[in-house]
């Protein structure tokens, strides 16, 4: 009787997947990606996991892991093609870090016998691993960008860097207003993308001196904004018509008929 294959030695055959589609006769569209492009790619996957996962959708759960897994290997083959590691160097690095952090399982450490006592030990090993913490900002965890964000004005704000009140945050979010204007009067790609991005910012330093939470405020308002779209859809299905058979004039008045009624 054959000896069954052992557990994960299926990735072989996704690796073997991408690099035919990054081969020169593959995918035009994968061959064009590059690790900047996948970056949003990756954050949708992992927000996908965890919905499938709130949902408790098990068959969803396997596909969608199945997509996160692939933007792993996917920029892994890029990296190989740099000639900077490969999926191989990326399993090694975690085997290692596992083994070398979890030494009351893989050692000789004794004791180690609680949740408690293995996060200290995780900690301890770690801090030992890392260069030791000397600027305000680091170890602010990363995140959800706006999130993120907000932490570090946060953080910011406890050394004195920061504004007394909302109205000088208010203040620079109308500056950075102006200055996206004239950066997009430019069409320069890159200068829009540098004051759009200051102005995200601005405005959650807005919200963190308005005690609002800026990354639930935004999932709030996107919830808001699908409520009010879907119900322009709707009274337009009763028209026996879609959103692409109606008029903006059409949507823009069923958007505030919507507003009106509380949506």
């Amino acid at each position: 009787m054959a000896m069954s294959e052992p557990k994960g030695a299926s990735l072989a055959r996704l690796v073997e997947v991408m690099d035919r589609l990054l081969a020169p006769d593959g995918c035009p569209w994968d061959r064009e990606q590059t690790l900047a492009s996948l970056r949003p790619f990756l954050v949708e996957e992992a927000y996908e996991v965890l919905d499938a996962l709130a949902r408790g959708d098990i068959a969803d759960h396997r596909e969608e892991l199945g997509d996160l897994l692939m933007q792993v290997v996917f920029q892994a083959a890029l990296r190989a093609r740099e000639g900077a590691f490969d999926i191989d160097g990326v399993v090694a690095a975690i085997v290692d870090k596992l083994v070398r952090r979890h030494p009351h399982v893989f050692g000789d450490a004794r004791g180690v016998d609680t949740a408690d006592k293995v996060l200290a030990q995780w900690d301890e090993i770690k801090k030992a691993e890392k260069p030791v913490q000397e600027r305000i900002l680091d170890g602010v965890p990363l995140g959800p960008a706006l999130a993120r964000a907000q932490k570090i004005g946060s953080r910011c704000g406890k050394v004195g860097f920061d504004w007394p009140g909302w109205e000088g945050s208010f203040q620079k979010v109308e500056e950075e207003i102006v200055e996206i204007r004239n950066a997009i009067r430019t069409n320069d790609a890159h200068h829009i993308h540098a004051e759009l991005g200051d102005l995200l910012l601005a405005s959650v330093n807005l919200a963190r001196k308005l005690g609002v939470d800026a990354e639930q405020a935004l999932v709030d308002a996107t919830a808001r904004f699908q409520h009010r779209f879907e119900f322009v859809e709707d009274r337009l299905r009763e028209r026996g018509r879609s959103p692409q058979q109606s008029t903006l004039d059409e949507m823009d008045a069923l958007w505030s008929e919507a507003k009106r009624d509380g949506r």
